[in-house]
């Protein structure tokens, strides 16, 4: 999914990425052009150090560049002013339900894996699945730290963005993901598009290869289902708009549209 509002990452995970961390030394400069941008990694190196980032995270921060694609998209998101009609058709609806579909009778067993697991339905996490990035056809074109370095550096977000960059500088001296890696214009990651801070948090290992790896469809569908578990879906309840789940579908993006587009595919897959 293309970045909307706040996504689907909420203000808490800034909080978590930080609590085990040092005192952080005095915010770095923000600014809304590419002038100030050089200045400001340097400031932000040394915010990030005292929040626990290692040499491998402060390397990838110092080699970032100013990205003004992610700036540009983050400043025109038109499609989720379209009515729920228009968004549907837009966003291929049919398309997805029907390879939703698919993929649920290629693999029944993966899908009740989840929901056993988690409790939510196949047909919600395919429907997402299918929302964010046509099946992982596309999961971006763009440098995932230099994207979210930009967001947190630009002053029209910067404290929700500081949190996402701190998480994607410590998933790179995990080894998570790297300097290199390639993501969606706000840095989201693999197939269902999770900024870092959720990468970090509620990321989980699918496949069992004790790796947590969003460009991976397993650990991607897995981590999609566990961070709706983690944000109160209840098993067995309805998803529809007025139901139960329908206020975690809500967490997991903050445009009308995109939450009912979510709900009603989600039900036309599941049956």
């Amino acid at each position: 999914m293309r970045f909307v509002f706040l996504h689907k990452f909420i203000m808490p995970i800034i909080t978590a990425v930080l609590l085990t961390s040092a005192p952080a030394a005095q915010a770095a400069t923000c600014g809304n052009t590419s002038s100030g941008f050089e200045a400001w990694k340097a400031e932000m190196a040394d915010e990030a150090a005292s929040a626990g980032v290692g040499k491998r995270g402060i390397a990838a921060l110092m080699g970032a560049s100013y990205a003004t694609r992610t700036i540009g998209a983050d400043r025109n998101q038109k499609s989720f002013k379209y009515t729920l009609a228009k968004f549907l058709q837009v966003r291929g609806a049919d398309t997805i339900v029907s390879q939703g579909r698919k993929r649920l009778a290629q693999s029944p067993e993966f899908y009740a894996s989840l929901e056993r697991r988690f409790g939510v339905p196949a047909g919600v996490v395919i429907a997402i699945h299918g929302m964010e990035t046509g099946f992982g056809g596309f999961m971006g074109d763009s440098n995932v730290v230099s994207a979210i370095a930009t967001l947190a550096y630009d002053c029209r977000r910067t404290e929700f963005f500081t949190g996402h960059l701190l998480a994607a500088l410590k998933l790179v001296d995990q080894g998570t993901i790297s300097a290199a890696t390639i993501g969606a214009k706000h840095g989201e990651v693999g197939h269902t598009q999770f900024l870092p801070g959720n990468v970090l948090r509620y990321g989980v290992d699918g496949d069992g290869d004790g790796r947590i790896d969003l460009s991976n469809q397993s650990d991607a569908l897995a981590s999609t289902a566990n961070y709706l578990a983690a944000k109160g879906w209840r098993p067995g309840a309805g998803f529809q708009k007025g139901e139960p789940n329908f206020a975690v579908i809500k967490e997991w993006n903050a445009a009308t549209v995109y939450q009912e587009a979510i709900a009603i595919m989600g039900a036309r897959i599941g049956g």
